[in-house]
């Protein structure tokens, strides 16, 4: 929505819409998982914008029942956040805004990728969870990034979002380790894993931790989201230059 130029028609936000500043001055209606419905609904919204997700069915359901309009796009892909900046702006009436941003953002993601595909290839697991041990598989958002920054997800199978045990992981043995638990709040349990010291990328020092939340936010910070992707992959972040305007 801001960067629509529409941020003055938000009333509401979730709790993790923390950007820009602006945002926080808007009264949280809760989680992604977990949205308080009578909040929203005091807010008397015309239109209810949100991502898929675990409560996206039901809370449309709910919405609709009360004759309150939504727009809960997929948001999958790379491909799909711009497609739904172009739709959101079109339902926004300003379709020449959505169509510029989407533009902006695939040139940055473009250079972005392009830059990290000249790096020497890595192979890499993206753990979200120790106990189970949650990580990012094939066809699933996560995957597309780390592909866009030029390395292999070392997870082959089991779908978007598999859980794997240990000693999966061992036999993958990827160069790198990315360690996207610490996005939930609270420190890493990784190191508690039973053969943690046994991988590689442990005994490298190829262990890395995003610095924000952006490379797993699917909207129009994509580009800045995917370099931080490349940093943790890579070990190196791409020149600031690619991501400006």
């Amino acid at each position: 929505m801001f960067a629509l130029g529409q941020g003055a028609r938000l009333i509401g936000r979730s709790q993790h819409c923390d950007f820009p500043s602006e945002a926080l001055r808007l009264p949280s209606v809760g989680g992604y998982a977990d949205p308080d419905v009578e909040r929203i609904l005091a807010l008397a919204p015309g239109l209810v914008v949100g991502e898929r997700g675990p409560a996206g069915p039901a809370l449309e359901q709910r919405l609709a029942a009360r004759a309150i309009a939504t727009f809960f796009p997929p948001t999958g892909t790379v491909a799909e956040v711009g497609d739904m900046l172009v739709a959101l702006g079109a339902r926004l009436g300003v379709p020449d805004e959505g169509a510029r941003v989407r533009g902006s953002m695939m040139q940055k993601i473009e250079r972005v990728s392009r830059w990290a595909r000249a790096k020497k290839p890595v192979t890499v697991v993206m753990v979200f969870d120790a106990k189970p041990l949650f990580v990012a598989g094939p066809g699933g958002f996560p995957d597309e990034l780390v592909r866009l920054a030029g390395a292999t997800n070392a997870v082959s199978g089991g779908g978007a979002y598999p859980t794997i045990d240990i000693e999966r992981l061992l036999a993958l043995n990827p160069d790198v380790l990315v360690d996207a638990t610490e996005l939930h709040g609270g420190p890493s349990r990784l190191p508690e894993l039973e053969g943690w010291s046994r991988l590689d990328a442990v005994r490298n020092g190829r262990v890395r931790t995003f610095s924000s939340a952006t490379a797993m936010r699917p909207g129009p910070r994509l580009a800045e989201g995917l370099a931080e992707v490349v940093r943790v992959v890579h070990g190196e972040a791409p020149p600031s230059e690619l991501v400006r305007e």
